[in-house]
């Protein structure tokens, strides 16, 4: 069985699977191991000999492990936020303040640009929740902004879903800032969650759906561009739309409109003049060039995204934009049978962020392309990043 249908059958995601045969994610629970058991056609003894001699040990005694996956922000999610609010139930703990949760959410989004899913999942986990509670008992007066921070903590869970592969629950997540955006009567909020949702789409594969998604914003955003008085945040999400436009049109293969919309991105860059970051999109010139490099690898002009590769200084960017680029000029080396190159770019990704690259899909086919590349003389570099990403 492939790690994906592994996935599939016990409703984990493969990153999950990854991390269990690598053995940094432990499996401790008799109903995990159970269902391991059953998706492999297998006993729980032949899974782990010493789990059928006492139950009692696996499910009572052992302490739940720490995830090193977003298992946990997926638990969060499931069900209504705060049911116990619509029975007139109060906080079961003291709401934080206001102060309080502006910090937390702002934690959350470093923990997304750093790609450190098992702290964010944690964070997350007990965030959410909190939120949710706060935002039905809190003093009116504070419940505009309340909406507004819950709208960029689902945003933070969808942008990690979709890196972890795990599309779904990106969908949920990133609907539901989309309605939390709504009720803060902030319509540029609800813009961002459209961008996280057009990325889960993305990643399911959904191309049609990823851009009626962008598409509807910028219809309604290109048109506001033409104010030169059109503030710079509306500016950085019309131009991430654009890109997200030219990703889709680049999988597809349609060149035309894959460089019309960069070259869109490009004008409000350059309009800009810096690099920012707002909500949370890093859109600026820098990023424009990193998916100017990223479309030309998916049209399979190698040598064009090695040479704007050239160029770009991604030191300003965030370890996951960083990882990120690092990993489509990993990709265009590996185009042009580059092993050695590609190795490298794959390493030096993993110094940036070393989570997003171990359990990237992206990141295992180029490892697998590089040891068939290699034939028999795998260099040791690669086979040592191979056994930490779980490629055999």
């Amino acid at each position: 069985m492939s790690q994906a249908d592994l996935a599939t059958a016990m409703g984990r995601s493969e990153s999950w699977v990854s991390q269990v045969e690598r053995g940094v994610q432990p499996v401790e629970r008799l109903a995990i191991l159970q269902g391991l058991a059953d998706a492999l056609g297998v006993s729980v003894r032949e899974v782990r000999p010493d789990a059928a001699l006492s139950p009692a040990d696996l499910v009572d005694d052992t302490p739940e492990p720490e995830s090193n996956d977003l298992d946990g922000l997926r638990v969060a999610l499931t069900g209504h936020p705060a049911l116990g609010s619509l029975f007139d139930r109060g906080p079961s703990s003291p709401v934080p303040a206001l102060a309080e949760f502006r910090h937390l959410v702002d934690q959350a989004w470093e923990y997304v640009h750093a790609s450190s899913f098992a702290a964010l999942s944690d964070h997350l986990s007990k965030l959410l929740p909190a939120i949710e509670v706060a935002v039905r008992h809190a003093p009116a007066a504070d419940r505009v902004e309340l909406h507004s921070l819950r709208a960029r903590s689902y945003q933070a869970a969808a942008a990690s879903f979709t890196r972890q592969d795990q599309a779904d629950a990106a969908w949920v997540a990133a609907d539901r800032a989309l309605q939390a955006a709504e009720m803060a009567g902030q319509p540029l909020e609800v813009v961002a969650g459209l961008f996280r949702m057009a990325h889960a789409f993305m990643r399911q594969q959904h191309m049609d759906q990823a851009e009626q998604a962008a598409k509807s914003a910028v219809e309604v955003l290109d048109p506001r561009a033409e104010d030169p008085a059109c503030p710079p945040e509306e500016l950085s999400l019309l131009g991430a739309m654009n890109l997200v436009l030219a990703v889709i049109n680049a999988r597809e293969g349609n060149r035309p409109q894959t460089h019309a919309h960069l070259n869109r991105a490009g004008e409000i860059a350059t309009r800009l003049g810096e690099d920012r970051n707002d909500f949370d999109t890093e859109f600026g010139p820098t990023n424009v060039r990193l998916h100017a490099v990223s479309t030309a690898v998916e049209l399979g002009d190698a040598g064009l995204a090695l040479e704007i590769a050239t160029e770009v200084d991604a030191g300003g960017l965030s370890a996951e934009r960083q990882a990120r680029f690092l990993l489509d000029v990993a990709r265009a080396h590996a185009q042009r049978r580059h092993v050695g190159e590609a190795t490298a770019a794959l390493l030096e990704a993993e110094t940036h962020a070393p989570e997003q690259i171990r359990d990237h899909h992206l990141a295992r086919e180029i490892i697998r392309d590089l040891i068939q590349l290699s034939g028999r003389r795998v260099p040791d570099t690669l086979r040592e990043l191979a056994d930490r990403c779980g490629v055999s």
